[in-house]
């Protein structure tokens, strides 16, 4: 294993990727700490799972560098760089029992039977599989395939751990389960991990940090928390949960805060380094306060209904076109076709300061 020099584990340092004329990825530039799960997330073509290739050595870069462990790789092979990935499809050999499957990387090395025994044993101990060790991957459910992968990964012990979409074959209550198994794991081991996927959901379940990427370049980096609550573009208040555009008014800012009205409405919210006048705000459903039509707000008509059990949905036509809401509580229900006032709760507004 490379030693170590410093908290980072990995470095991008205006990275970029081209396939003929296509450009992949164009000037990336992050920092992923030792011991963190950071998630690279996006939609199809955005450059996610390109990036991650890059890390493992699978694509090799057009410009720029990129260092594992305080060491320059940008021009060493996949073999000889000390990550080891998980793919999507789970690529295990279905001749080899779980145990072979999981030892077989160790016994491409010199290390003695014994060593490579007690690694492989620990790895599925780890994972909750130390009984499994017999069976073919076909006896075996998704969920456990999908460790037996991890497992192979672990007893590598690399110095970054790579997930390509690793859920993506489970369906949604088994997806549920192991990403949380597999955050477990990573906290538990200070594993650094590198995690792809599309699904922003899992993202914002497993993540320390998110990388949102659109359109080869990244949108936006930071916690779960900040990427969900301050979005800085319209595409990632998008693509991160749902989210109403609306559209209000800056009248003044003092320091930090801002003087906003959205119609009937007075906000104080940071105000992002934004220009006095009309501003975009992104508004998430839950944020949202619906009454009956005799309150002060936005006035809106209901067009859609829906009761899911713990929360009712609805989808309400307002002067700035339809709204998407979520109401938790559920005090009082307002049918299709009801007139009704919106007004805001104190956390889930926040001005996007790019277009």
């Amino acid at each position: 294993m490379f030693m170590e020099t410093n908290n980072t584990a990995v470095e991008f340092k205006n990275v970029s990727k081209a396939f003929g004329e296509v450009m992949a990825v164009r000037g990336l530039q992050f920092i992923i700490e030792r011991g963190k799960l950071v998630t690279l997330l996006g939609p199809s073509g955005c450059g996610k799972t390109t990036t991650l290739r890059l890390i493992a050595g699978l694509e090799m870069v057009t410009n720029g560098e990129i260092r594992i462990g305080g060491h320059d790789v940008t021009k060493v092979s996949a073999s000889d760089r000390d990550v080891s990935m998980v793919f999507q499809s789970y690529a295990l050999f279905p001749h080899m029992d779980v145990f072979q499957n999981v030892s077989y990387g160790l016994t491409m090395t010199r290390m003695k039977k014994t060593e490579i025994r007690e690694k492989a044993i620990r790895a599925l101990e780890i994972v909750g599989l130390a009984e499994y060790g017999k069976r073919l991957p076909s006896e075996l459910s998704g969920g456990q395939q999908q460790r037996v992968a991890v497992a192979r990964a672990l007893v590598l012990e690399p110095e970054v751990l790579l997930f390509d979409e690793p859920l993506s074959n489970l369906d949604a209550k088994l997806r549920r389960r192991v990403r949380q198994e597999i955050r477990e794991l990573q906290q538990e081991l200070e594993l650094t991990t590198v995690y792809v996927t599309h699904d922003q959901e899992e993202a914002l379940a497993v993540s320390d940090q998110i990388i949102v990427m659109n359109e080869a370049v990244i949108a936006q980096q930071g916690s779960p928390n900040d990427l969900y609550e301050s979005p800085e573009s319209r595409f990632v208040a998008d693509f991160i949960g749902d989210a109403n555009i609306v559209v209000g008014h800056m009248k003044e800012h003092h320091g930090d805060q801002a003087a906003i009205d959205v119609g009937k409405i007075s906000l104080k919210l940071p105000h992002k380094g934004v220009s006095l006048g009309e501003i975009k705000l992104s508004v998430r459903p839950h944020a949202v306060n619906i009454q009956n039509h005799k309150h002060e707000g936005i006035p809106g008509k209901v067009l859609k209904s829906i009761y899911l059990g713990s929360h009712q949905e609805y989808t309400i036509q307002t002067d700035q076109g339809e709204w998407f809401v979520l109401d938790t509580e559920m005090n009082e229900i307002h049918e299709e076709k009801s007139d009704v006032t919106l007004n805001f709760k104190n956390r889930g507004v926040s001005i996007i300061p790019h277009t």
